[in-house]
């Protein structure tokens, strides 16, 4: 499944450079196929489902050094889908 996908992406974070996870994983993975797969799931216990498996493999490190309320570029469209 794609979710399952990303995490193995992730587990790269630490291994490979941060920059490359990050784009492979957010940027090619999560944007363009996961949102939407996420956007054509109605809404429910599904899709709530699938967006908490996302956001559990996404790597706590790198949200440490930003500031509240905010999040990472490349999870904007996520967070937007998440406050629909």
């Amino acid at each position: 499944s794609l979710p399952q996908l990303l995490s193995n992406v992730l587990l790269w974070d630490g291994i490979v450079q941060e920059d490359t996870v990050r784009d492979l994983g957010l940027s090619k993975l999560l944007n363009r196929y996961l949102l939407l797969n996420l956007l054509n799931t109605p809404p429910g216990l599904d899709n709530i489902e699938k967006c908490n498996k996302v956001v559990a493999c996404l790597p706590e490190r790198w949200f440490q050094d930003l500031k509240s309320g905010s999040t990472l570029p490349e999870l904007l469209n996520f967070c937007q889908h998440l406050l629909q």
